[in-house]
């Protein structure tokens, strides 16, 4: 297996891997996916094992403020969950923005995607508070706007 950046001759798989994600990701345009792979590879890890793209993350340096990094979406291919693959592409990240100095990664993720709060965790990652529970996750009420609840996660770098 190998990491590589987002390119555009990755796209149509990438999409398609996204789509596997569903419900808990929302596939964007493939003009979308040319604007990550254009301006945004570096935050963009993507796995491939024998020519099959098997894991992305989707993730963005902020322009307001460049020591923070969000992570948009994470999908691991079925066949390839529980075997530490997410670990590998966050630790990718991890290393490129460390690299520049960022000192936080951030991300948000629905409030019963159970599966996503373990691995959060088990990555280093803290839930924010909130302003409600769902299960043992914090949600912030309205986080991306009226009727957008979200946990959110916090990765503080050195």
């Amino acid at each position: 297996m190998m990491l590589v950046p987002l390119r555009s001759e990755l796209i149509p798989r990438v999409m398609d891997l996204m789509a596997l994600g569903e419900p808990y990701i929302t596939m964007r345009t493939a003009s979308d996916y040319w604007l990550y792979a254009t301006l945004f590879s570096s935050t963009c890890p993507v796995a491939v094992n024998e020519g099959r793209v098997v894991g992305a993350i989707v993730a963005f340096r902020s322009q307001d403020h460049p020591e923070q990094v969000y992570i948009q979406d994470v999908v691991i291919h079925p066949d390839h969950r529980r075997r530490g693959l997410t670990r590998v592409l966050v630790t990718a990240l991890r290393h490129r923005v460390e690299a520049w100095g960022c000192t936080q990664v951030s991300l948000t993720s629905e409030p019963d995607n159970t599966a996503a709060h373990a691995t959060w965790l088990t990555l280093g990652f803290t839930n924010r508070p909130g302003d409600f529970m769902v299960d043992d996750v914090q949600v912030i009420s309205d986080y991306k706007g009226p009727g957008k609840d979200r946990a959110v996660y916090d990765l503080l770098l050195e």
